[in-house]
């Protein structure tokens, strides 16, 4: 009863509480003349709003339009003021400007964007691309140029959103272009641009005058470098694969970023940064002063060469700038052109770096040797002779190479008989056999390493010689024979598919170089075969790996260099045509098997001397022999 009771209170008790919530409603209800006056604020309100919007709407389509804010009303104006402070005097002047200034000289037609202050298009007018196009760095927005600043009133602005007031003038017979953000007619942030006559080399400037007092300093100030590269070459992956983001920092050290994927790297004290397209080249250099810090970024655009047909790499770089007593005051060079080391090395910086030429010794040989070579062979012949005789010279330089390892592969060859004797009368005891194999080579002075050590000393010109013919700037677009460029694959035949890793087309060059290859290959492995010891227990069996090669490297040659320079695949052809001579010359004329059968017979019978090398793999033969009978007499016991 009391539970009850209770439940019937409860309900009574919310009853007079809603009721007295509604009388409380009802007297507070506004009267006629308040619901009045309130809906006439509310109307008010949104006509407020309203104002409020266009003026918003205003200020935002100048920076775009560069429409005249001189005919802003005061409200406009006060709008403008307080949404870009100081710089809405730039938004007033850049009323009846020509969205951008053309300069031309020899070597460049250049836009200069009114808004932003930055290059809109950079034309090279020396160059084509392999479609007949003239070549672009700069166009369709694939670049942009921005400082990114704080102001003593606590905004945050773009330079890219402002317009720039142009000039241009000559100084000495050079052109210089003037982009100047004003917030007045004598405080300003200024893009300057030197261009001198027939140089790619831009002497550029970023300076401010008067806006110490606008300039936070102590907020960070930016440079935001963004480029998207622009497709040149008739493979966009074969592009893509030389097309690199290089640095220079540290005073003197290079890096690159990712070849082939996405990278970043944040480095301090950079000297300059460069954007390569292969054989095109932006390059960013600090004059006087290094760049204090550097974010860079390069994501990779070529994912399906058959859709992604426009960009190679996008390249990305944020910059520390430094202020000099509240102003901006700094010398940088700007260069746009061919990556081309005879050009890259007059401006003395070292820009020749970017090009990636090998590392090591790779890259000095290229340096010092072939592309001195080269310059000179094509200074002489056409491009494609010079080619063959660069070849035929190097080929000569490195035939006592070819000697070498053919006589150490007869001296195998006679040897074989009496290697095998050694193998069937030790065939108990692998290491007496062994031991016993390397004392008749020692003698007879046929090491099998005297024909590998040789070898060895082709890989430098090799690799060199491989990175050298597709970073050649002179190759490019230079034809000889069927192939209309020496620089890019020679195509005699277009498939109607795409083969993966072969591509659409068939190149001659790779199939003839196969073809030399693959009887070089021939030749020399029987020449190895002959004189191959069999392989010993726990080896691999080196006679059926050269037999699996005769016909692995031709097709490697066949499919991987299908989309390479046909400058280098005709290198290949070439070299290994005169290897086979060479090597039918050394083996018909020159190595008598007879005579150096005589001669091996001389070297047994002279008193050898043991090196220190020698003794040193006696004594642990040796001590492997005795642990190996010492275990043997243990398991008999």
């Amino acid at each position: 009863m009391e539970e009850k009771k209770l439940d019937i209170n409860s309900i009574i008790g919310f009853v007079l509480i809603f009721g007295i919530l509604l009388y409380i409603m009802y007297q507070n209800q506004p009267t006629p003349e308040e619901l009045e006056a309130q809906k006439k604020a509310e109307q008010e309100q949104v006509e407020a709003q309203a104002q409020s919007k266009k003026q918003e709407e205003t200020l935002i389509a100048q920076p775009e339009t560069f429409g005249n804010t001189k005919e802003l009303d005061s409200a406009g104006q006060a709008a403008l003021q307080q949404k870009v402070g100081s710089f809405a005097y730039a938004l007033s002047i850049g009323a009846d400007q020509k969205e951008y200034t053309t300069v031309n000289t020899e070597v460049f037609e250049l836009k200069f964007n009114t808004k932003g202050g930055h290059l809109k298009e950079v034309k090279l007018k020396n160059f084509v691309d392999y479609d007949s196009v003239p070549i672009y760095l700069v166009k369709n927005d694939n670049s942009v140029f921005n400082i990114t600043f704080g102001t003593t009133d606590n905004r945050i602005l773009n330079t890219k959103d402002f317009p720039f007031e142009p000039s241009v003038t000559t100084n000495n017979g050079n052109t210089v272009v003037s982009m100047k953000l004003k917030i007045s007619p004598s405080e300003f942030l200024e893009y300057r641009y030197e261009l001198k006559p027939d140089d790619y080399m831009i002497d550029f400037s970023i300076r401010s005058q008067g806006l110490s007092g606008v300039f936070n300093s102590s907020q960070p100030i930016t440079l935001d470098w963004q480029m998207k590269g622009l497709r040149h070459a008739k493979s966009i992956s074969y592009e893509n694969r030389y097309t690199r983001l290089t640095y220079m920092y540290d005073d003197g050290k290079v890096d690159k970023l990712a070849q082939m994927s996405d990278d970043d790297e944040v480095e301090e004290d950079v000297e300059w940064l460069s954007y390569r397209q292969h054989f095109f080249s932006s390059i960013l250099v600090a004059n006087d002063q290094p760049f204090k810090k550097a974010e860079l970024t390069s994501l990779d655009l070529v994912e399906d060469e058959e859709v992604d047909t426009l960009y190679t790499k996008l390249y990305t770089s944020k910059i520390s700038l430094e202020f000099s007593g509240g102003e901006l005051n700094k010398n940088l060079g700007l260069y746009y052109g061919p990556t081309d080391s005879k050009i890259l090395k007059t401006y003395d910086k070292n820009l020749e770096e970017s090009i990636p030429f090998g590392w090591g010794i790779f890259g000095w040989i290229n340096k010092a040797l072939f592309i001195p070579l080269f310059g000179w062979l094509s200074s002489i012949f056409p491009y494609g002779i010079a080619i063959i005789v660069m070849t035929i010279m190097v080929k000569i330089l490195l035939s006592f190479v070819q000697y070498k390892q053919f006589l150490s592969q007869a001296k195998m060859k006679i040897l074989k008989p009496e290697l095998d004797a050694i193998r069937a009368k030790y065939k108990d005891n692998k290491l007496k056999a062994q031991q016993e194999t390397m004392a008749l080579q020692s003698k007879a002075g046929a090491s099998p390493l005297s024909g590998c050590l040789p070898g060895l000393m082709q890989i430098p010109v090799f690799y060199a010689l491989f990175m050298f013919f597709p970073t050649a700037f002179d190759l490019r677009q230079k034809s000889f024979l069927w192939a209309d460029d020496l620089s890019s694959y020679d195509s005699i035949f277009e498939l109607p598919f795409n083969i993966p890793f072969y591509g659409d087309h068939v190149s001659l060059f790779p199939i003839l170089a196969a073809i030399a290859i693959f009887f070089y290959m021939k030749m020399t492995t029987g020449q190895q075969m002959a004189a191959q010891q069999p392989a010993q227990e726990g080896m691999p069996d080196m006679s059926k790996m050269m037999k699996y090669m005769i016909y692995f490297s031709p097709l490697l040659m066949l499919v991987f260099f299908n989309n390479y320079a046909s400058g280098l695949s005709l290198y290949y052809f070439i070299s290994n045509l005169i290897s086979i001579g060479i090597m039918l010359v050394i083996k018909n004329y020159i190595i008598d098997e007879d005579k150096v059968l005589a001669k091996i017979e001389v070297n047994k019978k002279k008193p050898k001397k043991e090196n220190r090398f020698q003794r040193k793999m006696k004594e642990m033969m040796e001590q492997a022999e005795q642990q190996k009978q010492a275990q043997q007499k243990r398991k008999k016991k």
